[in-house]
């Protein structure tokens, strides 16, 4: 007789959990990533359960500098660099209150070349520097300066050794469809104002 069920997954975690983990790691609450995954909280809190148990972990906060990569990821394959150096500016985010008159203002009255929208994310080119508007109440928020690095992973401990004080763990925000994706890891300035590097990876 055949076994029943699924057959096991082949990575230490599913893509659902994954996905989950993703956004643990990117400071999003259970319902907060219900909302943009499109299922419910108790689905959520079922994957962060499921992911707890499988790397022996106590608490979802473990979840955040837990520093797992998945095994089909282009960061496990990415040639990186021993050293640390930052790059050019590679992203600025700006808040704006409603993302479809930004992305109009944005596109059709500025003429900036418009890459792709993501739910209330959307994101532009200026000149090579890409620009990413997202909603948010709190509109006095200052802007985030994104550093381009080579290798994120030797990025971050790099910069962790120097007294960085990182949110989370390098952690994927998105995947595109031509299978590069984009890594990120936050971090505060002296004032408390948010600084992140970023890394492409992948075709």
């Amino acid at each position: 007789m055949g076994t029943r069920g699924r057959p096991r997954h082949p990575d230490v975690l599913t893509p659902a959990e994954w996905r989950v983990v993703h956004l643990v790691r990117h400071g999003l609450s259970n319902r907060e990533i219900a909302q943009r995954r499109g299922v419910s909280v108790d689905a959520v809190k079922f994957h962060v359960a499921n992911a707890l148990l499988k790397l022996g972990l106590d608490r979802r906060a473990e979840l955040r500098t837990w520093r797992g990569v998945p095994a089909d990821s282009a960061l496990r394959r990415s040639g990186g660099t021993d050293m640390l150096q930052l790059g050019a500016i590679g992203q600025i985010a700006r808040p704006v209150s409603d993302i479809q008159k930004a992305v109009g203002f944005y596109g059709d009255v500025l003429g900036l070349p418009h890459l792709y929208t993501f739910g209330d994310l959307a994101f532009f080119d200026c000149g090579g520097t890409r620009l990413f508007l997202s909603t948010t109440a709190d509109m006095g928020e200052p802007s985030t300066l994104y550093f381009r690095v080579d290798d994120i992973q030797v990025a971050y401990d790099e910069l962790r050794g120097r007294g960085v004080q990182f949110e989370a763990a390098p952690h994927l925000i998105h995947k595109h469809d031509n299978g590069v994706e984009e890594w990120m890891a936050f971090f505060p300035d002296p004032d408390g104002h948010l600084l992140a590097i970023m890394a492409q990876v992948g075709a």
